[in-house]
């Protein structure tokens, strides 16, 4: 019994015809199939396939070998794959996480001052929300990250831009006819808020309001942007959130620029001290690069 008497016999046993699997799976001709098949039968001695006006079908004892086949065929797949890697050197893996959403303004990014690595090592994407993201930095599951500045954890960060924060509302809301939003307007709606998990976006906000003098309690807390955009159409409340969000909205929703004196909330490619890493080392040493790139193609 050869490897290819088993995958003849998957390959019939699943297109329940000789002819099929023989013109669209195997490439070879009827005959010789069929021929390979009662070979296999032979050897195992025992019917598996009977042939009848509705095409092949399988016995009691094809039923059984069928399994037991696809696992053969499964674990020879698995050998093989095993033997081609431990026949590569290994490749080192480089770990970058993405606040969910950045990645559309900075993968390409970060990929491209990685360009002349690649081929020496496997980099590993990432998206979470910015708490995770840095519990990940500082437990080293991540080697590099693009978060706020979280301030409860040990870890190094370079700003690499500062995002203004913009009003989300409703598509239909009487504030989308401002070209700009005073954040006296906002009084006395439904608002959305960052929660305590987003201690960052939290902070920015309350410290925009209070300099405002505008008394705005959150009527929801929210932990990410998606559960905010979710709340803003389904509450027909406002929002405050980083600029990046504009990216990410559904035909519900719409946003607005802050007028006067716009809060920013700052986002940093972060690390810990402790990664000797030599791959995070070039990539730090070319974040300048990375921000002139983003700088340029935002004008």
């Amino acid at each position: 019994m050869e490897l290819r008497h088993l995958r003849y016999f998957v390959a019939v046993a699943e297109e329940q015809s000789v002819t099929v699997a023989a013109e669209r799976r195997l490439h070879t001709s009827q005959p010789s199939l069929s021929r390979q098949i009662r070979d296999l039968e032979y050897e195992v001695r025992a019917e598996l396939l009977t042939r009848g006006s509705r095409g092949v079908e399988l016995t009691a004892a094809g039923r059984a070998f069928l399994d037991h086949a696809r696992l053969a065929l499964a674990q020879v797949d698995a050998a093989c794959e095993a033997a081609r890697r431990a026949a590569q050197p290994a490749r080192k893996t480089f770990a970058i996480g993405f606040q969910t959403g950045q990645e559309i303004n900075w993968l390409a990014e970060a990929m491209h001052i990685l360009r002349d690595e690649l081929h020496h090592i496997e980099v590993k994407i990432i998206s979470n929300y910015s708490p995770d993201l840095a519990d990940a930095l500082a437990l080293g599951n991540l080697d590099v990250a693009f978060l706020r500045v979280e301030p409860r954890l040990d870890l190094e960060y370079r700003v690499v831009t500062r995002e203004p924060l913009v009003v989300l509302m409703p598509r239909d809301h009487r504030l989308t006819a401002r070209k700009s939003i005073r954040p006296q307007e906002m009084a006395g709606e439904i608002f959305v808020a960052a929660s305590n998990k987003a201690t960052v976006l939290r902070s920015v906000t309350e410290d925009y309001l209070k300099r405002s003098g505008v008394d705005i309690k959150p009527d929801h807390g929210v932990d990410n942007l998606a559960m905010a955009i979710s709340l803003v159409a389904s509450t027909r409340g406002l929002s405050l959130m980083p600029a990046y969000a504009k990216n990410l909205l559904p035909r519900a929703v719409v946003s607005r620029p802050l007028a006067g004196d716009v809060p920013t909330i700052d986002l940093a490619v972060g690390y810990s001290k402790s990664n000797t890493s030599p791959t995070l080392k070039l990539f730090l040493s070319k974040v300048d690069e990375l921000i002139t790139r983003a700088a340029q193609k935002a004008q």
